[in-house]
Order: structure tokens, then sequence, then C-alpha cells
């Protein structure tokens, strides 16, 4: 679905545009857009402000989408008030205005997904060290006689592929402390990323060529993604919310050094209460909830979890509702699938198929007819 609406939107886009005559595009339709641009940004951010719940992320998707509405805004009263030519028509390069904008945008853009990722990664330190590069290629590209403009352009996309080397390490992190991955995976930080690199290029392109086609997707792009994200930011389920800010992404990918070992006494308790007490069974079961038989902090609980079964908690749990899911199909063959991803404590049946195919090299039904 969500691929259909990025194709629908660049074809109609694309095709509407094409019967604006030039004059009605620059006077009328730019100045329509951008008040459309500057309404969504402030209505989306003055709905998260709303919505805050004390998450920092979601401050800062607020403080983006002000600042890309102000630059908007700012346009626009800059040419009712003193008409300027920020962008010079025709260049065969881009202007310092439309790198530094550029630069800017694209940086402003990555905050969200980062502190998604990272939470607390992003400090005064980290943002000074990624805005210095585009400042000094900006101030290079007036001393040195090399034309360092395609640099300087396409600096936002190593902003972006920074934020992609955080994803593989947030995978990890949840697979260690959920055992429920449905509503915490990573596609909408793909999609997103999908769409900060369509904008971008389309940026590029723009300034280039001038071309007003691609200057009318633009918009409707930004309008589409800034909607598109404040809606997941809103009703998406964030996996970081209370569980503290020193349990961040790498507690978790790295093996700490002073993790004591573990106890066979506790591989026992543990074993004994996940057998009796089947806590497994409850979909929102997760990695805190161990510390009801083992009152440790949660990187000594997912370190205990790899280091004695070899795998993720999520792993670790799935098997426990899978061997569930067996018993169940023995003693009542008849009851369908869905009732028995339910009852063994899986989010879905959908999950619950994908889980039984890869520990079982076979599905539930073929499982039990080998079975029987």
């Amino acid at each position: 679905m969500f691929g259909l609406v990025l194709v629908l939107l660049v074809v109609a886009s694309t095709f509407l545009s094409r019967f604006i005559p030039d004059a009605v595009f620059d006077n009328v339709i730019t100045p329509v857009l951008n008040v459309c641009t500057f309404a969504t940004a402030f209505t989306g951010a003055w709905t998260i402000y709303r919505h805050t719940d004390g998450m920092r992320m979601r401050r800062l998707w607020a403080h983006a989408l002000v600042l890309w509405g102000l630059g908007d805004l700012g346009y626009l009263i800059a040419n009712i008030v003193a008409p300027m030519e920020v962008m010079n028509m025709g260049a065969a390069r881009l202007t310092t205005y439309e790198l530094l904008l550029g630069n800017l945008l694209g940086w402003i853009m990555v905050l969200y997904p980062t502190e998604t990722l990272r939470p607390g990664w992003l400090n005064g330190r980290v943002v000074l060290w990624q805005l210095l590069p585009m400042l000094l290629m900006v101030g290079l590209d007036y001393i040195i006689p090399i034309d360092l403009w395609p640099v300087i352009a396409l600096y936002p996309y190593a902003l972006l592929a920074i934020v992609l080397t955080h994803i593989r390490a947030y995978r990890i992190w949840c697979e260690n402390n959920f055992s429920t991955m449905e509503h915490i995976e990573v596609q909408w930080v793909v999609r997103y990323c999908i769409m900060l690199a369509i904008i971008g290029g389309n940026y590029v392109y723009i300034n280039l060529t001038h071309d007003h086609t691609r200057a009318f997707t633009q918009q409707w792009f930004v309008i589409f993604m800034m909607v598109y994200s404040t809606e997941q930011i809103l009703f998406r389920k964030d996996p970081w919310e209370g569980i503290g800010a020193d349990n961040t992404a790498e507690t978790t990918a790295e093996t700490p050094a002073d993790t004591p070992a573990v106890s066979d006494a506790e591989a026992q308790l543990l074993a004994q209460w996940m057998e009796q007490d089947k806590p497994y069974l409850r979909p929102d079961f997760q990695l805190s909830d161990l510390r009801v038989i083992l009152p440790k902090n949660r990187t000594y609980l997912s370190q205990f979890i790899n280091d004695r079964y070899g795998c993720s908690f999520y792993q670790f749990v799935n098997h426990y509702r899978i061997e569930e899911a067996k018993r169940l199909l023995c003693e009542s063959p008849e009851m369908k699938i869905t009732e028995v991803s339910a009852r063994a404590g899986f989010s879905s049946p959908s999950v619950f198929s994908r889980a039984f195919s890869k520990e079982s090299g076979m599905t539930p039904k073929e499982w039990l007819k080998l079975k029987n």
C-alpha cells in the first residue's frame, strides 16, 4: 500500500504538472504549495507537541517540522515583502544558498530516526561533527579552485547512511528485549529513509535543471512524508518507552566485559519458572519480566540468555511458544491455527506460522500430518 501511494503520487503530480504554464506555476502554484507545506508542518508539530508524553524523539520530530515550516514561511514572506532570486535559474550548479539549505533540511530530517534508533546518542558534540564538514566544504568551495558542489550537495546522503548503520543494532536490541516484534519492526525507518533519499535526489535535480515538473512533485512528496511520518510517530509502538536512558542499542549489541558468568542455578530456576508459570503465553512478555525470578539489570539478563542458550530473547521465547503450540496441536488436532497461535502466546497467526516453519522446517499442518 505504501509503495502504491508513492507511485500514484509521483505519476499523478508529474502528469498534472505538464499542463501548468510556467507563469502560473511560479506565481500561483508554488506559493499555494508552500502554504500547504507550511500548514502541514505546523499542524503536525502542534499535534506532536500535545502528545509528546515526555518522549525526546517526538519532540525532535516536532522541532524538525517547525524548522521546515519556518523555512517555507520565510521564503513566502521574503518574496512578498522584498522579492529576491534565491535560485539561480538555468545555472549549471547550485548556489551557496541552495547548498546550505539543502544540507540543513537534510540534517533536520534525520534527527527523528537517529533518536529513535539510538536514544541519547544525538548530543551537541555529535551535531557539531555532523554539521562541521558541510560548513567547511561550503567555505572551501569559495577558496580553492576545485568545484566542490557535487560533494556538498550529496553530503545529506552521508548523514542518511549513518542512520542506516544504526538499524542492525536496533534490531538486535529489540530481539534481545522483546518476545513480539510485530509493532517494533524497522520497516518504518526503511520507508522513511527511502522518502528522504527520493526527496534529496529530487532536490538536487531541481536545482540543476529547475524542472517545474520535478518541483511540483517534490512539494506533494514532502507533504505526504510529513503526514505519513507524523501518523507513524503518534501511533507506532515505542519500544524504548519506560526502558531507561542507559539501555541503548549498544548495550546488547556488544558483550560487557564485566558481565558475570551464567549460573547453573539461575538457568535451572528460569527453566522451572518458564515451564510451570508459562509467562511466555502473554504476547507482551519481555526481558524485564524475568526480574520476577532473576532480579538483575537488563544487560545482565540479555547476556544471560545469549550465553546460556545461544540465541536472542525473542528466539528463546518463541521456542517455548512453539513447543506449547505443538502440544495443543497434538491434544486438539481439530483446533484452528488462529486459536493455536493465540493460546500459545503469538501475536498473530502469520507470526506463528513463520516462527514454526523457521524452527521446524515445515508448516504447522505439515508437522501435524507427519506426527500422526
